[in-house]
């Protein structure tokens, strides 16, 4: 089966978006990840997929699979460059679009600077709606938010880490650290990602801040590894700082490819903001092996 597709990065998160706006390609959880193979398919960190607008007053549904072939919920970069993709292949005249995700409906739309802007939705703390099983843990409480202990094997450098849990329709679980440059993200990222106390697992973010408006993060995403950038993981990094009485209201984020910035008031009932690049690598076709 030969299929076309378009290679796109937003602050370095690469992703493979595939057009189903007219017919389902059928494709398997293998055929998605031959699609991320750096080695032997086009090569990304997501597989984004365009379809129709499954309800009225939507625009799109907009489909998340991680390089291991996994669908998830949701996916920040990725949305932007969602947009980015749309409208660039006049599939919309919109600036704003209403989509479709696994965990709720989002608003990309698109700035007068060539960047993006998207309504992540409101950041869920309650470990429940994470999910995060906290039983018999202890939280630290700092600001108005909580850290939670988390116990790691043997292998990890530290017995124990603080975390914040977050979700932005997707699982986080956001440490503070001195430097992200020399932060265990190798060693523990995998530890966390999938901890028994994460029952759908775990996005692993690394947080330091560098001044109330200035944050530098590292994100061990799931089922993708160390990305260059998540923004998700951004936008959960920022809101847990800003519970825990670090941040202000807009900070930028540098991440290892690009930077990104979020906006968040702290009231619970408000939307996370997240800003930044949608930039088309190129475009191509391949053909996927019936069965890879």
């Amino acid at each position: 089966m030969q299929i076309r597709f378009t290679k796109m990065q937003g602050a370095g998160n690469d992703f493979v978006v595939l057009d189903e706006t007219q017919e389902r390609l059928g494709l398997t959880p293998a055929h998605y990840r031959f699609l991320a193979d750096r080695h032997f398919g086009v090569g990304a960190d997501q597989i984004l997929t365009v379809r129709p607008a499954p309800a009225p007053g939507l625009d799109f549904e907009y489909v998340i699979h991680n390089a291991d072939g996994g669908e998830v919920e949701q996916c920040g970069n990725g949305a932007r460059c969602f947009a980015r993709y749309v409208r660039d292949k006049g599939l919309t005249a919109k600036d704003r679009i209403r989509v479709q995700t696994l965990s709720g409906v989002i608003a990309p739309e698109l700035t007068p600077d060539g960047r993006v802007t998207v309504d992540m939705g409101r950041p869920q703390f309650d470990p429940a709606r994470v999910p995060f099983d906290a039983a018999g843990l202890v939280p630290v409480p700092q600001g108005l938010g909580k850290k939670w202990p988390l116990a790691l094997d043997g292998k990890a450098p530290a017995a124990t880490v603080l975390i914040a849990v977050v979700s932005m329709g997707n699982p986080h679980a956001v440490q503070l650290v001195e430097d992200v440059d020399t932060a265990p993200v190798a060693q523990t990222g995998p530890l966390i990602e999938c901890h028994t106390r994460f029952p759908q697992r775990v996005n692993a973010g690394y947080l330091q801040v560098v001044d109330r408006s200035h944050v530098r993060l590292r994100v061990y995403e799931r089922g993708a590894g160390e990305t260059l950038a998540c923004g998700t993981g951004a936008c959960a990094a920022v809101a847990a700082g800003i519970r825990l009485g670090l941040l202000d209201a807009r900070v930028d984020v540098q991440t290892r490819g690009g930077l990104l910035t979020i906006a968040w008031s702290g009231q619970e009932a408000d939307s996370v903001f997240l800003t930044g690049p949608a930039v088309t690598v190129f475009e191509g076709q391949i053909d996927i092996p019936d069965a890879p």
